[in-house]
């Protein structure tokens, strides 16, 4: 029995990994900062919950007084917002969450991972790209991605391996949450809004978790050993 931690596992993407993983027998424990979202996500499947900021160093410390398998460090969220209006507060916060908070996690998990050990950020599309109105987010990803690349050379010669999965839009409140940003943006009807935000995917819709999932469970399993520092993406062709 594999032991599996999922950060950010309170909703979206990580409630449908973290459920993944203990519908197929793994232990696993997730944290988030809402209690009562991590009961919701562990719907008496007998998950660890644990309420935890990753940008609290302390904090993330508390989560690995025992080793973990495979860490999929998921937490994130993002404000469309341009950097003309940016204010360095919202700024210095979505790098806190996406980009410090990814490194904290990998930091402690290596301490007591062994070889096997499955090291998976949940990164983006605005890790390979830029985009206008998030800009501070597209940074904390690239940011992602670059921590991933070099976390991959050093851990290269212990059995452990580090990489990223790269959705574009996916189907979870903070997918809506982007087309309700265009609505207000562009005074735009919902329909006309959704149409924009997959604009890029070539296949015209959003992603789903469980789509995502399956990057995620592929690069945990024993067949990807030799994937290592790679941004798999997940966005229908965008990228």
């Amino acid at each position: 029995m594999r032991q599996v931690l999922v950060t950010g596992g309170g909703s979206g993407i990580g409630r449908a990994i973290a459920r993944h993983f203990a519908d197929q027998g793994d232990a696993v424990t997730i944290s988030g900062r809402r209690m009562d979202a991590l009961l919701e996500t562990d719907g008496g499947r007998g998950m660890t919950c644990k309420a935890v900021d990753v940008t609290d160093e302390a904090a993330v410390k508390s989560l690995f007084a025992t080793p973990f398998d495979v860490v999929v460090a998921n937490a994130g969220s993002g404000t469309g917002m341009r950097v003309v209006d940016t204010p360095l507060e919202v700024w210095n916060n979505t790098l806190a969450v996406n980009l410090t908070g990814v490194f904290l996690t990998f930091r402690e998990a290596l301490k007591g991972m062994q070889p096997g050990g499955r090291l998976i950020a949940i990164a983006s599309t605005a890790s390979l790209k830029g985009g206008g109105n998030i800009a501070a987010y597209s940074a904390a990803k690239h940011g992602v991605l670059g921590l991933v690349r070099s976390l991959a050379v050093e851990v290269a010669r212990t059995g452990v391996t580090c990489n990223a999965v790269c959705p574009g839009f996916v189907d979870t409140d903070m997918g809506q949450a982007a087309v309700d940003g265009v609505m207000k943006r562009m005074d735009v009807p919902r329909e006309k809004a959704e149409k924009l935000v997959v604009g890029g995917n070539p296949m015209r819709r959003m992603i789903t978790p469980d789509e995502v999932v399956a990057a995620v469970d592929f690069l945990a399993s024993p067949g990807s050993s030799m994937v290592n520092g790679h941004a798999l993406s997940v966005s229908g062709g965008e990228i």
